[in-house]
């Protein structure tokens, strides 16, 4: 069945923006990618060294703080990084190439719906080898000061639980639970733009952050208001972001994952503590094969199973 195998793009993509935090121009292509390349970042324009080239793995993160950044030995490579493959993982691709001329990924307009554009417009194909899924087989939770993560098996597909809280009047508590497929990332949550508040502005310029961030590209939240003038996408928009950001940082697992993942007042930080502790737990997942070929009567389910969760519009 097509929705056991491997996927990857018919063609190349490219975007150009600014990054967020560094507000530098950048040049981000999406190439296609053979069976078992998984998803990879290729940095060029380096001094001295032409590219570096990592897979997007856990191992590979190396600061949470504001953007999920990616690196090796020699120091970080690829700064926010969760839009794009948030938009990868959200989609169903399962192998590309991503080339970046520059520190971070282009921000966009926040969120991730330019990256699901660029990839709907070459579209997807599936490849002869049978994707793999990380099984959660119990329970892994992390407490990060007053927030909380958890991992939870769910044999049926990717589930999002999030809860966020803030203290002012036009956020507040906000939760959302969805089971991610294609159409629901690319209709709930893709459009979910990062946010921030004003109060925090000189704070982050001075320490060197949202130098590229504009009304443009950031929802902005003021002490009464929000500064954006066609104001919020979604009643909860916050939430969604926050669940974008998730599926991007847990698709650093390397597979997609059959889990439930509940987080409370989380971010970037807590979406890697609980990936550690998962990953570091042999004992807590598994791979399991797709195989297209219903050999048994469990091979069959399972493949019917992975095609109603994770079947990308390929054909």
């Amino acid at each position: 069945m097509k929705a056991a195998r491997q996927t990857t793009l018919r063609d190349y993509t490219v975007l150009h923006g600014v990054g967020v935090h560094s507000g530098l121009p950048v040049t981000l292509t999406i190439h296609p990618a053979d069976a078992d390349t998984g998803l990879r970042f290729i940095r060029t324009g380096l001094n001295g060294s032409g590219h570096r080239e990592i897979s997007a793995e856990m191992g590979a993160v190396t600061a949470t703080e504001f953007a999920t950044v990616l690196g090796d030995a020699t120091g970080p490579l690829v700064s926010t990084a969760e839009h794009v493959l948030a938009a990868l993982s959200g989609l169903g691709v399962d192998n590309a190439t991503v080339e970046i001329d520059g520190p971070e990924a282009p921000i966009m307009d926040g969120s991730a719906a330019p990256f699901v554009a660029a990839i709907d417009c070459v579209g997807l194909e599936a490849l002869d080898q049978p994707r793999r899924y990380i099984r959660v087989l119990k329970p892994v939770r992390v407490a990060l000061g007053d927030a909380f993560g958890e991992i939870l098996p769910n044999p049926r597909g990717f589930r999002l639980d999030a809860q966020v809280q803030f203290d002012h009047p036009l956020i507040g508590r906000q939760e959302l639970a969805l089971d991610i497929k294609p159409d629901t990332f690319r209709h709930e949550l893709a459009r979910a733009r990062t946010f921030g508040f004003m109060r925090d502005v000189t704070t982050l310029w001075n320490s060197g952050y949202a130098l590229g961030a504009s009304l443009e590209n950031t929802l902005v939240v003021a002490d009464n208001r929000i500064l954006n003038p066609e104001g919020t996408r979604f009643r909860d928009e916050f939430v969604r972001h926050k669940m974008l950001d998730a599926i991007g940082d847990l698709t650093l697992a390397g597979g997609p994952l059959l889990a439930t993942y509940r987080s409370v007042r989380g971010g970037h930080k807590l979406n890697n503590a609980v990936l550690n502790a998962l990953m570091s737990d042999k004992s807590a997942w598994t791979w399991i094969e797709a195989e297209p070929v219903r050999s048994t009567r469990g091979h069959a389910e399972f493949a019917a199973r992975a095609a109603a969760v994770f079947a990308p519009e390929i054909s």
